[in-house]
């Protein structure tokens, strides 16, 4: 399991640290990648469902066939970068993403453009759980981990908005398609910087694969994330939605109870027994349940309300963006350290909570300036205090065998979080549409009213989430600041193997 490094590995070691900051960069440029993918396209979907001819209810797969392969196969990614090690895991991931980035951007039908987002997903469950792995491992100093999560944390947060903005320019100036070969460029400076910066790991697990473990929590995730999808366009009363939610349910349940009496478990019970961890689990999985609220409807209300274009509604959330990387720094390098999760993390879903409610009071003809842009600023500093040290502490104190399983599972509860935020929100706010227009004739202002009804419905229950959160987070973190959550408990699990 862990191993002694010898001393030619340890001066590899020592020559891989100085170059810890551009490793910090290849790492940032793939996360951005993986990150921004779940919206970039999102905004290119109507020019590419009229390019190429597919149906409403077609439409959904672009998205969905991306998100049931990335998060079924998260785990297994995890797994695979801890085999074969973290470096050739990421280069496969990025060399498989940029492929099928390609496939989709030439796609000239509906199912080849399928076909590729899913195969998108698959090789980003590899490259992501790698890129966390990777950081986790590389820097192991206090101080130096808290700045470099920091920026990973504002990538990872602010990676959604700058999929809009960066969809609506491609689309309105370039072509729906360059949303997707647009990947190609972000692919190729990363694997460069790899080849370059990063050196071949030794792999840090050699157990036997746990195949009955991994049948069960592919099949689960699976399961879960097809019911959710399939809730949404559809209904929540649906027999396939119900049934395969039930049957992701009971895998999952049997995946956990196998998993404390395998042998070489893919997941290990002490992984997410750890306060800690398990605190950022949660938090990430309720912020990404209300994350959803802000990138999915607010856009819809600042496009389909307030009239803006796809340029302009990216612009709008660039002021969260920043808001959101200043207050990662903060939080990871300054207020982590010293007062820990327990603290900063609920504060920050309760800014969220606030800034969401205050955004559900928005109206038909409300100005950006003053009923939206203050309260995108606070969601930054929102996120800024949740999202980003949920990053650290959710792999803190793990051994090297682990990091990888555990990134994995970081990922796993934000992308369930996400499918589970939207799915549940737009079922919401569909209610909420209909339900205004009972018993009104279905005028042009009577439907734009409705619209507005459901967004700031979504809004209000994005606050309900995030007030969930912030109680959970405050109830299942431990106290103290970051050293001393970290050892003694944690320096007892081993010494910290760096990619050598």
């Amino acid at each position: 399991m862990t191993q002694t490094l010898p001393q030619d590995e340890l001066s590899d070691r020592d020559k891989n640290h100085a170059k810890r900051w551009w490793i910090l960069a290849v790492l940032g440029i793939a996360q951005l990648m993986v990150i921004l993918d779940n919206t970039i396209v999102n905004i290119a979907l109507p020019t590419a469902q009229h390019a190429l001819k597919f149906s409403n209810a077609d439409r959904q797969w672009v998205v969905t066939g991306y998100s049931l392969a990335f998060g079924s196969l998260l785990l297994l990614g995890g797994r695979i970068g801890d085999i074969i090690g973290r470096k050739r895991a990421l280069m496969i991931g990025l060399v498989g993403f940029a492929g099928a980035s390609a496939l989709g951007g030439a796609s000239t039908g509906f199912p080849m453009l399928v076909i590729a987002r899913s195969i998108q997903g698959a090789f980003g469950a590899l490259l992501a759980p790698s890129v966390l792995a990777l950081l986790a491992t590389t820097f192991t100093d206090p101080g130096e981990r808290g700045k470099a999560f920091g920026i990973y944390g504002g990538i990872a947060g602010a990676g959604g908005a700058i999929g809009l903005l960066l969809g609506g320019v491609l689309t309105s100036y370039a072509s729906w398609r360059w949303t997707l070969f647009v990947n190609l460029a972000f692919a190729a400076v990363a694997f460069v910087g790899a080849l370059l910066w990063l050196r071949n790991d030794k792999a840090a697990d050699r157990d036997p694969l746990d195949i009955p473990g991994l049948l069960l929590v592919t099949g689960g995730l699976f399961s879960v994330v097809y019911g959710l999808s399939h809730a949404e366009t559809t209904s929540w009363h649906n027999k396939y939605t119900i049934g395969f939610l039930i049957l992701g349910v009971v895998l999952l349940s049997v995946f956990a109870y196998f998993e404390t009496r395998a042998e070489y478990p893919l997941l290990p019970p002490r992984v997410v027994r750890n306060r800690t961890r398990g605190g950022s689990l949660l938090a990430m999985l309720f912020a990404s349940i209300g994350i959803f609220g802000v990138f999915l409807f607010l856009t819809y209300y600042l496009q389909g309300t307030l009239g803006f274009s796809p340029v302009k509604t990216g612009f709008a959330f660039l002021p969260m963006v920043v808001a959101l990387a200043t207050m990662a720094q903060i939080s990871n390098r300054i207020l982590l350290p010293k007062v820990g999760p327990k603290v900063i993390v609920p504060i920050g879903l309760g800014l969220d909570a606030v800034a969401m409610f205050m955004l559900h009071r928005v109206g038909l003809h409300s100005a950006y300036v003053s009923h939206v842009f203050p309260y995108l600023i606070l969601l930054g500093f929102g996120f800024g205090l949740s999202l980003a040290p949920s990053f650290s502490t959710g792999t803190l104190g793990l051994q090297p065998h682990d990091a990888g399983v555990g990134s994995a599972t970081l990922n796993t509860s934000q992308q369930v979080g996400g499918s589970i935020g939207t799915a549940l929100l737009n079922t919401l706010a569909a209610g909420a549409a209909t339900a205004f227009l009972v018993g009104k004739v279905a005028s042009p202002e009577n439907l734009r009213a409705a619209a507005l009804h459901s967004y700031t419905t979504a809004f209000l229950w994005s606050s309900a989430f995030f007030v969930v959160g912030a109680v959970v987070a405050g109830l299942v973190f431990q106290k103290g600041n970051l050293r001393q959550l970290a050892g003694p408990a944690g320096a007892a699990e081993g010494p910290v193997v760096v990619h050598a």
